[in-house]
């Protein structure tokens, strides 16, 4: 699916949505709506369709809660939510060589950098990835469609801060294969999840970090 026909989605279910979550999906059909400009720029695609994750799903952290498990909370909501099981389809299925790919690619494993950065010549990290890996493959076989969500994106949040922190050069010759399977699966995610949270009703997602003040 795509801006238009979601947005036509929404405008025609959202009295009966809460107001958070009006606000949340309006934010994120907009960044969508922006990505779709974007046709041959797989960074500046990626970092818009990640804008629009964001706003879909973000709240308010407590001192008790990481990030980390706010996103965790949120997939596994998102997957309960999902009856026609299209995130695994999606997943398990028609993207299954990417995720894998994606998985596989240690440019996007958080503990290879920083044994880099560190000057840690333990190949620590080569340890941790392997093992993340046959995780990874564990879920995938198991069906575990949360802990896959979980593990993919916690190599795309790698992606996402080597863009955004300036970390990776736009349009770059090397290391493109990440970028190109991020941009494409995002490309399919973001509009299946903003497409679940339009089909939830009255399901609350939380509060918003940065509410709308007039």
């Amino acid at each position: 699916m795509e801006y238009a026909e979601l947005k036509r989605k929404h405008k025609a279910q959202q009295e009966r949505l809460p107001e958070t979550t009006n606000i949340r999906l309006h934010r994120a059909l907009k960044w969508l709506a922006r990505s779709e400009q974007e046709t041959d720029d797989d960074d500046a695609q990626f970092i818009f369709l990640w804008i629009a994750f964001n706003a879909a799903y973000a709240e308010e952290l407590g001192h008790q809660r990481s990030e980390r498990e706010s996103l965790n909370k949120f997939f596994n909501k998102l997957v309960t939510l999902d009856s026609s099981h299209r995130i695994y389809q999606l997943f398990f299925k028609s993207f299954s060589n990417q995720v894998r790919t994606l998985i596989e690619n240690k440019f996007i494993f958080e503990p290879f950098w920083k044994a880099l950065r560190e000057h840690d010549s333990s190949e620590e990290w080569k340890k941790r990835f392997e093992s993340s890996k046959r995780d990874a493959l564990i879920k995938l076989m198991q069906n575990d469609t949360p802990a896959v969500l979980s593990i993919v994106f916690d190599r795309l949040y790698v992606l996402r801060n080597q863009l955004i922190h300036g970390g990776a050069t736009w349009n770059s010759e090397v290391n493109r294969q990440q970028v190109k399977d991020g941009r494409q699966l995002m490309q399919l995610f973001v509009p299946l999840m903003i497409d679940i949270m339009l089909d939830a009703g009255n399901v609350d997602f939380g509060a918003l970090t940065y509410p709308v003040v007039r």
